[in-house]
């Protein structure tokens, strides 16, 4: 009987550590303006690992009257904590809503704690982004983050976004209009642009980078074409999902990323050509990005997904 109790006693004390919050990020980190009104926070560029706790998108904040957007705010109720900080240390208007780019929790399992400071506050995302994350690919990223943190982001739970946006939709916000562009598969199959023509700014999500090698889960041509229609928008100033903000140097040089992977693998293929084969000709293409954060992680995956693209485009 004691030794029954014992063991209960443990599994019950595990169980509590288990489900205890983790503590607050570690590390400071300091909104940029990037345009009027206009803040981002600049994660680091490395996958999600114990000393970043989970942080590494770029979470952005706007300021109309009529209170604060947020778009993507982090990986981690730790992460959205954060934000809500920086964001009190700039103004102390209420958030009223938050964009959330794509399916991917890196960028929306911050919604807790937006949610439970501002209840009221409206969640956007796209329809399949939604479906997807109450599907249980939300469940899939808790665990995940769990994982590569090494506990770091224990006492984050999901909290999807609730209202579904596509293609052309406009969200009008204290006389900010939030323009949706979704041409289909990009980055994934779930990614809204969000284009705020009164800042000239727009926010890419994960179908660009700076500075940070992405995964694709979509398709390189649908990406490629969402960043040339980012470059026709009228945009300024283009804030990337991970990497610095800037102009459209931004999306410019992320698609002349996917460009030159897709278009030599796709060379290869048509020469009959196995993917491996591929690589040695594709590397020296490649020295622009060969220092960016990721390229070794991802390269042989996004060779893997050009080939299967290419093959695919064959029977279309």
């Amino acid at each position: 009987m004691h030794r029954i109790l014992v063991v209960l006693i443990v599994l019950l004390a595990g169980q509590a550590l288990a489900e205890a919050k983790a503590p607050p990020l570690r590390q400071s980190y300091v909104p940029q303006e990037v345009a009027p009104g206009t803040y981002v926070i600049h994660g680091p560029r490395a996958l999600p690992n114990p000393e970043n706790q989970g942080f590494m998108n770029n979470p952005a904040f706007i300021l109309p009257p009529a209170g604060v957007v947020v778009i993507d705010p982090g990986g981690t109720v730790q992460a959205g904590e954060m934000v809500l900080a920086q964001i009190r240390n700039v103004t102390d208007r209420p958030v009223i809503a938050v964009f959330d780019t794509h399916v991917h929790g890196d960028h929306w399992l911050g919604n807790q704690a937006i949610a439970e400071a501002y209840p009221e506050a409206v969640r956007y995302a796209h329809p399949r982004a939604i479906e997807r994350i109450e599907a249980g690919e939300g469940a899939e990223w808790l665990d995940l983050m769990m994982r590569l943190t090494e506990g770091a982001s224990a006492g984050t739970r999901v909290v999807p976004p609730q209202r579904p946006l596509d293609e052309g939709e406009v969200v009008e916000l204290g006389g900010l209009h939030f323009r949706v562009l979704h041409g289909g598969k990009a980055h994934t199959d779930t990614d809204i642009m969000i284009l705020v023509p009164e800042k000239r700014l727009i926010f890419l999500g994960d179908n660009a980078g700076n500075g940070r090698v992405l995964r694709l889960q979509g398709s390189f041509r649908g990406n490629i074409a969402e960043l040339e229609r980012a470059l026709g928008s009228g945009a300024e100033v283009f804030v990337p999902g991970h990497g610095p903000t800037g102009g459209r140097e931004v999306a410019v040089q992320y698609r002349d990323l996917l460009k030159t992977l897709y278009e030599t693998v796709q060379a290869g293929y048509e020469e009959g050509k196995a993917d491996f084969e591929i690589r040695p000709r594709l590397l020296p293409k490649l020295t622009a990005w060969q220092d960016w954060s990721g390229f070794e992680h991802e390269l042989g995956g996004l060779i893997s997904a050009a080939y299967l693209e290419a093959e695919a485009a064959d029977f279309e």
